[in-house]
């Protein structure tokens, strides 16, 4: 019985512990609000993370458009975000991290933007990962995201819905 008790609790410490991404300007699955597109200042949102693995020693952080006409969308690349960071305030590159190359070709964060009639999701993921990667800033999404797979610890998402 005292086995079973101390498997419950180590159980739930760990579900207690899950590494999560949210924001407070909108929750997951939910309507990401203007300000934040291309329709309002087109600025990034605010974002803050948890229970990151303990031999964390970067983030990468990629917002992606999964359902853009010819497919997906990069919105915003970053990486080597410092491990002692859990969050970003709006409009904020993350201190001290680098900016990759999103699908405009600009290094910064463009909002959602779909076209006309469309509500698209728009997905945060950050990533976890056991180095900081040597990549130039002009890195983009695929790039990284290939690079980081043998870097790997954890990674968490965060949807926002937006649709004009």
């Amino acid at each position: 019985m005292r086995l079973f008790f101390l498997l419950f609790l180590f159980a739930m410490d760990a579900m207690a512990a899950q590494f999560e991404i949210t924001s407070t300007r909108f929750r997951n699955n939910e309507k990401i609000p203007t300000q934040f597109s291309c329709d309002g200042q087109d600025i990034s949102p605010p974002l803050a993370w948890r229970n990151a693995p303990v031999s964390t020693q970067s983030f990468a952080l990629i917002c992606s458009d999964p359902d853009a006409p010819n497919g997906t969308w990069y919105h915003w690349v970053v990486f080597n975000i410092p491990k002692t960071l859990t969050e970003i305030a709006d409009n904020q590159p993350p201190k001290d991290s680098v900016l990759g190359k999103n699908s405009w070709g600009r290094m910064r964060y463009n909002g959602p933007c779909p076209p006309p009639g469309t509500a698209h999701r728009y997905i945060f993921t950050l990533y976890a990962l056991d180095t900081r990667l040597n990549l130039p800033a002009s890195t983009d999404a695929e790039t990284l995201q290939e690079t980081l797979q043998g870097h790997l610890l954890e990674k968490t998402s965060l949807v926002g819905l937006f649709g004009r």
